[in-house]
This record gives structure tokens, C-alpha cells and sequence, in this order.
């Protein structure tokens, strides 16, 4: 596993921390683990974010002359190029 360090961090930040991760019963590396994951919106499980993007996809307006296109035709159109 990828070892993370961080220098000169504000002592407020680590003391903040510290907190937080006594708190929620973490050592202070898990507890960075968990702020930066939900800093990066990755705090859902892979299968909840598949999940939400497929929906998201979904949801999409499609015009409906984008839908009448055949894919084989294209592909096979573009193949013989």
C-alpha cells in the first residue's frame, strides 16, 4: 500500500484531527484516509457510485433522432473505411 507523509501541517489541522479520529475510535491515519476520501467524493462503496452513475446515465434526454441511429451500421460504416 502507497505511504502518504505530509510536512509543516498546521498544528490546529492535527490537533482537529487527533480529535476527530479518538472520536470515531481511528488512528489518526485512518482518520485522514476517511477525510480525504470524502474530500474526493469516495466515500461510497465502488458498487453504490456504479450505482448512482448508471442512474445518472439513465436519466438522460436522448433526441430522438440520436436514437433511431444503428449502431452495427455505423460501426460496420466506419470499419470499411
Amino acid at each position: 500500500m502507497p505511504l502518504l507523509q505530509v510536512r509543516d501541517c498546521p498544528e490546529d489541522l492535527y490537533r482537529k484531527i487527533t480529535h476527530y479520529a479518538r472520536k470515531q475510535n481511528r488512528t489518526i491515519a485512518q482518520q485522514v484516509v476517511v477525510i480525504l476520501e470524502k474530500g474526493l467524493g469516495q466515500d461510497l462503496s465502488n458498487i453504490e457510485r456504479r450505482k448512482e452513475l448508471l442512474e445518472k446515465i439513465n436519466s438522460r434526454n436522448i433526441p430522438e433522432r440520436v436514437q433511431e441511429l444503428d449502431d452495427v451500421a455505423l460501426i460496420r460504416e466506419d470499419r470499411d473505411r
